[in-house]
């Protein structure tokens, strides 16, 4: 047995059998095709129907989402090392089908695993320039650690003008006693 909308939701079935008539104004908007759904009835967004249970449920993610450039790099691997696994798909196809085309595939596959060779190590290149420049490893070779304490050292050094600055606006020559 199909169940309509209208059982998935457990709302009554309108068949006519209650015997009271519907006000002109309150006509129901009805789906013009099974897969397009009916305009829900006037509800505020942030409240939800009784028996409504959603499709999926958010989780937090696990990691943290991968820099731009390291994740450029990473899809430029991931094609490249699929054009070369289909790449030597055909060729064994070829070997197999002793077609002439099958040495021109072997010299590209090979130069594709090549290219994809340089993919992933670039992808790891790059996300390893990525931490040590932004920081994300704080190891003692790490340039980020120095450019920190740089940081810090011309920070502390502005602090202390500034604070100089003051002192010297502070003495005016009226409630000093310590000197003449």
């Amino acid at each position: 047995m199909l169940m309509g909308t209208a059982e998935r939701r457990g709302a009554p079935a309108d068949d006519g059998a209650t015997g009271v008539a519907e006000e002109p104004s309150a006509v129901r908007p009805e789906a013009p095709d099974r897969d397009i759904p009916a305009a829900a009835p006037d509800t505020r967004a942030g409240e939800r129907q009784p028996g409504y249970r959603p499709l999926w449920r958010e989780e937090p993610a696990r990691r943290r989402r991968m820099p731009d450039p390291v994740r450029t790099a990473a899809v430029r691997a991931v094609l490249v090392v699929a054009v070369t696994l289909i790449l030597a798909m055909v060729a064994f196809l070829c070997t197999l089908a002793e077609s002439w085309l099958a040495f021109p595939m072997v010299l590209g596959s090979v130069a594709g695993t090549v290219v994809a060779t340089w993919g992933v190590l670039d992808v790891w290149v790059t996300r390893q320039v990525w931490n040590q420049r932004h920081g994300v490893v704080s190891v003692p070779s790490s340039t980020a650690r120095a450019m920190r304490r740089e940081r810090r050292r011309a920070r502390r050094q502005a602090r202390a003008a500034e604070r100089g600055r003051g002192r010297i606006g502070r003495r005016g020559g009226a409630g000093q006693l310590s000197h003449p």
